[in-house]
């Protein structure tokens, strides 16, 4: 709204289960159930997403500090919020591929635009974190359809869209298969870790008319009814592969005593092609020239509370 968006009926609709209601968020009794815990969203900028939206649910009770720079071994993508009169804290804590990734420097040569990722070996920056958190959400999903090169056992053993002679081409799937599976027995073997973790799902973008380098835009500005909606495809493939992981990893982490929990979200936030920032995100709709719009994140407030509201209804069950 700031930068030109002039609709404002993504405000105000919400999402209705059937034959039943979602409670409206209540920011005091979630803060009466995390008083004296903490939480961490762990993924990519869309996870971080989920937890500027809580930052703003809470806001209406509570205001949170920024203690980011208390940690030592901070990164600048690593956030800390903390919530002194709840003795709350609330962290993002960056790992778009969740397992150990770097730049591709193959045949000597750096390409920015190409990642490795060490399918096997999860990503420790955040897994040494998060061993002392109460709760843990994980999510990750938009960077595994870059080009990317995979490793096992210190191995290449194949890519996806990297366009190399002689290495096999793998589709996104097996990358995203094997790093929330690796990212899930590494949450499962922490040996001090007690919380509850949950999965939140899929999150898929809405691009139109072009890729999101290409032209690709989301100017709907209605959700989409159930007849328009197609829940099949990539979308429902990505889905799968990340609920099939979990439900295999629910079972392991039963026999630990561990709780591990799914906030499905993917075929609500399919519905939903008009509660993106598209062009009217950090004053490029004033810039002709840029053609990358954001058909990914999601507008605050909007459909994206939902998720802090399963949450949180979530956590009400639990406690």
């Amino acid at each position: 709204m700031k930068f030109g968006r002039i609709d404002k009926v993504f405000l105000k609709w919400r999402w209705k289960p059937y034959e039943c209601e979602v409670p409206l968020f209540d920011a005091n009794h979630f803060l009466k159930i995390v008083k004296g815990k903490s939480m961490a969203f762990v993924g990519d900028s869309v996870g971080r997403n989920q937890m500027n939206s809580l930052l703003c649910l809470l806001n209406h009770v509570a205001h949170a500090e920024d203690i980011s720079k208390r940690y030592s071994n901070n990164t600048i993508n690593f956030l800390h919020w903390f919530y002194p009169d709840y003795n709350f804290t609330l962290a993002a804590l960056w790992s778009p591929f969740l397992v150990r990734a770097n730049d591709s420097d193959l045949n000597g040569h750096s390409n920015n635009n190409l990642m490795n990722l060490y399918l096997d070996n999860v990503d420790e920056a955040w897994a040494s974190e998060i061993e002392n958190f109460d709760f843990v959400i994980i999510s990750a999903g938009q960077w595994f359809f870059r080009p990317l090169i995979f490793y096992e056992n210190g191995q290449i053993i194949g890519c996806h869209k990297c366009g190399q002679k002689g290495i096999k081409d793998f589709s996104h799937y097996y990358g995203y298969m094997k790093a929330f599976r690796t990212t899930f027995r590494a949450i499962i073997n922490l040996k001090g870790y007690k919380g509850v973790t949950f999965l939140r799902t899929f999150s898929p973008a809405h691009f139109e008319n072009g890729e999101w380098n290409k032209g690709g835009n989301c100017a709907r500005t209605k959700p989409f009814t159930k007849e328009e909606i197609k829940f099949d495809g990539y979308i429902f493939e990505t889905y799968m592969t990340q609920v099939k992981e979990f439900i295999e990893a629910e079972k392991k982490a039963m026999k630990r005593g561990l709780k591990f929990l799914m906030i499905n979200t993917t075929e609500i936030m399919l519905m939903r092609p008009d509660g993106h920032p598209n062009n009217y995100v950090y004053g490029y709709s004033k810039d002709k020239n840029v053609t990358t719009n954001d058909c990914v994140h999601w507008c605050l407030p909007g459909p994206i509370d939902t998720w802090n509201e399963f949450l949180l209804y979530m956590l009400k069950m639990e406690t």
